[in-house]
């Protein structure tokens, strides 16, 4: 029992991609600028904590039901062929259990939070669940992301008892179209293998028009963030944060601008430290 545990545990961690963290940060940066912006910039510890281990169990969770729903298209794709339940390190079963198990702890942090935000989680589970396979069934499958990794701002505003106001509307948009265009990015990486296996991604929907669509979606993210200064009064160094987060877009268009499968995945990448960038424009601009 005690080698097969030493065997199993090490192919649990890289289902849920602990060997991988990007996606847990795509997912913390908007929860923290969400507590930020709510709190004025004192979000409390407790909430604070329950929100940030939410994220990566949430996440934790999403990774395994994607590579479920995924289990026969991965061991096609040159980039996912090895993982584990691709490879068969991992039984469906084992993988279904994990994720009850991983349910039940967000459950856990879920019923720590205040009554009132018990019913968001639902709709939340909901698109956790069904985005891994929108890739089927809809041209635009990164929407449903951007939807999924949004859910934490309305969450976080009716923790916090606040109204949904101007800036949480400005805040969706710019998280939604910031999700879209750094995985349609990604998704730019993959082409060929969707194409071939016969799933859908925005990079095959905008085709040629993709950079002009990422640049378009980008475009839309700075404004956002020029406006959220704006509304909230934030001291002139949340500029600097703008214009580094400017010129990260700018990089990620010269990576992409060949279309080549590593370029274009590493242009995803970035976006890790174009979160990081816009959560500590936050904190100058609440000091």
């Amino acid at each position: 029992m005690h080698n097969i545990i030493e065997t199993k545990v090490p192919h649990y961690l890289k289902l849920m991609r602990f060997d991988k963290p990007i996606g847990s940060l795509l997912l913390l940066w908007p929860t923290l600028w969400t507590l930020w912006i709510v709190s004025e910039g004192r979000p409390s510890a407790s909430l604070f904590w329950i929100f940030v281990m939410g994220v990566f169990v949430m996440r934790s969770a999403g990774c395994v039901i994607n590579d479920l729903a995924d289990r026969k298209i991965d061991p096609l794709v040159e980039r996912t062929k090895e993982r584990p339940l691709a490879a068969g390190y991992i039984a469906p079963i084992e993988a279904l259990a994990l994720f009850v198990a991983l349910s039940i702890v967000a459950l856990c942090l879920l019923l720590a939070l205040p009554s009132q935000v018990w019913p968001w989680a639902i709709p939340a589970m909901a698109v956790t669940i069904g985005y891994p396979f929108m890739k089927r069934f809809i041209q635009a499958p990164q929407a449903v992301l951007g939807v999924a990794f949004s859910f934490c701002i309305p969450m976080i505003y009716v923790a916090m008892s606040r109204d949904f106001d101007l800036v949480f509307l400005l805040l969706v948009i710019v998280n939604f179209c910031w999700v879209v265009a750094y995985d349609t990015a990604y998704a730019m990486s993959d082409r060929e293998d969707d194409l071939n296996i016969g799933v859908k991604s925005t990079a095959i929907l905008f085709g040629r028009f993709d950079r002009l669509a990422i640049g378009v979606l980008h475009l839309i993210v700075m404004l956002g963030l020029l406006a959220i200064k704006y509304q909230l009064h934030l001291a002139n160094h949340f500029y600097f944060a703008i214009l580094i987060v400017g010129s990260m877009f700018a990089y990620q268009h010269w990576l992409i601008s060949g279309r080549e499968k590593i370029p274009c995945f590493q242009a995803f990448l970035n976006n890790g430290w174009v979160g990081a960038v816009i959560w500590f424009g936050l904190l100058s601009g609440f000091s």
